[in-house]
């Protein structure tokens, strides 16, 4: 494909319409020879924009569905069950079981952690049952953790909050 006086070898495509310089500079294609420059816009949605501002106010909050009467975390526009509108939002409170756990000694990019981390799916107390969201817990040593465990959210300084579902920093365990 040739690009103004450029020439770009492009052996998967056929030969089409050459693309000018002009269409480069407008940004009406996406051009790269060495770095590229791809510009993106997304949105989270109605409901888990609504649960992330909620988590930058130091709240969880669920949705009910008044037909099967069930309260879900993470929030969603509809119920599964009843393919009904939701009928409300509620505020769940910051406590919650482990339902289960993974103990993790490497990191995303497979690199072994200095210290392993625990991640846990959570139950948030209020929610219906099996309604759950995953999230580190933090201040016991992982060979502690077990099904069942009670916790309750770490939340960062409420002036470091972004609305992100790290807003709250882990899980700790509520007894001992």
């Amino acid at each position: 494909m040739a690009v103004g006086k450029r020439k770009i070898e492009c052996p998967l495509y056929a030969e089409g319409t050459a693309v000018s310089e002009e269409d480069i500079k407008t940004r009406k294609v996406t051009h790269y020879e060495d770095h590229p420059d791809i510009r993106y816009s997304w949105t989270a949605g109605q409901a888990i924009s609504r649960f992330l501002n909620g988590l930058k106010e130091g709240k969880i909050l669920g949705v009910k569905c008044d037909g099967c009467k069930r309260i879900m975390v993470p929030p969603r526009m509809f119920c599964e069950l009843c393919y009904k509108p939701i009928d409300g939002w509620v505020e769940l409170k910051d406590t919650g079981t482990i339902l289960t756990y993974s103990i993790s000694y490497i990191d995303p990019d497979a690199r072994p952690l200095p210290k392993p981390i625990v991640v846990a799916l959570i139950q948030i107390d209020g929610a219906s049952q099996n309604m759950a969201i995953m999230h580190l817990i933090g201040e016991i040593e992982p060979e502690k953790v077990y099904v069942g465990m009670r916790v309750k959210a770490v939340w960062k300084p409420e002036n470091e909050r972004e609305g992100s579902v790290t807003d709250i920093k882990y899980w700790k365990p509520l007894e001992g």
